[in-house]
């Protein structure tokens, strides 16, 4: 059994991109520049942006984390991403999710110049990926299949099953999937909360992606012999025995699945940590201008 090192393979990628923002810096060339909204004080999301900011140090990135009141307006918050939009300095720039209540993300989402859409969820960059064009891909999809890639995965002619329909995981994990290229060519099965007899579409898989939501929804029996799983969930569940009083857990049951599939991301140090490293990449296209030109 091959365990997917997605910590490893963040690692790997941070370093590629140190070394080529390196070369553009005696070049003279621009330095990348990433930007980051936070409003309000969720902590989950400020340790969120805080790992950003430190990854984009590593790289040699410029960063700018804007931080706002969750009392801000929608027509402010707006104001604010116009005025990122317009500035020749930032290449790319993220709003940090979820937003508070009274904020329309659809509104904050497609104010973001798609040139400058880094996360990959502007209805232009979600379009230009589900025609193969050049796009940045959403963060986890593009994490995912930067591990099929870097672990020589095949997946042509291979059946896909994707359990999760989500606009940031699932639907564009079947797009990818299916695509015309490496990796890809797959015959690709999305399933979600209503799918019938689901536990048979898993085990017909030979590469099953979990992005539900649910812990441990995934168990050894709706595992194919020999599959390839890839876990995108991430859960804190209560557990004494650990200092922090909790453990973190995926979709897939991995004690027992991991005796059954070839090859399986853990949770956490698997898809999670490609998130980071995906942001970065994006982001280095945007400074090289190679999505828009």
């Amino acid at each position: 059994m091959i365990l997917i090192d997605g910590k490893k393979t963040s690692s790997d990628i941070k370093s590629e991109i140190a070394a080529r923002v390196a070369e553009i810096k005696v070049e003279g060339g621009k330095t990348p520049h990433l930007a980051a909204i936070l409003v309000g004080n969720d902590g989950a999301s400020q340790t969120y942006v805080n790992a950003k900011v430190k990854a984009c140090e590593f790289c040699g990135f410029e960063s700018t984390l804007v931080r706002l009141e969750e009392t801000i307006s929608e027509e402010e918050l707006l104001k604010v991403v116009e005025d990122i939009n317009e500035n020749p300095e930032i290449d790319g720039l993220i709003v940090q999710l979820p937003l508070p209540k009274h904020i329309s993300v659809e509104k904050v989402t497609n104010k973001i110049k798609p040139e400058k859409d880094v996360d990959g969820f502007t209805p232009a960059n979600v379009g230009r990926m589900a025609l193969n064009w050049p796009a940045y891909v959403a963060a986890t999809p593009y994490g995912i299949v930067e591990l099929l890639k870097r672990y020589e995965i095949e997946t042509s002619g291979k059946n896909c099953v994707v359990i999760g329909r989500s606009h940031i995981v699932g639907s564009p994990m079947s797009i990818l999937m299916a695509r015309n290229g490496y990796p890809g060519n797959a015959t690709v099965t999305l399933t979600h909360s209503r799918t019938k007899n689901l536990e048979e579409i898993a085990r017909s898989a030979d590469i099953l992606i979990v992005a539900l939501g649910k812990p441990h929804f995934v168990t050894a029996d709706m595992v194919k012999p020999g599959a390839v799983v890839i876990d995108v969930g991430i859960h804190r569940i209560e557990d004494a025995s650990k200092k922090s009083g909790f453990r973190l857990v995926g979709d897939v049951k991995f004690d027992e699945v991991s005796e059954v599939a070839s090859a399986i991301t853990p949770v956490p140090g698997g898809v999670g940590p490609m998130t980071i490293a995906s942001l970065l990449y994006n982001t280095l296209l945007a400074a090289e201008k190679k999505v828009y030109g």
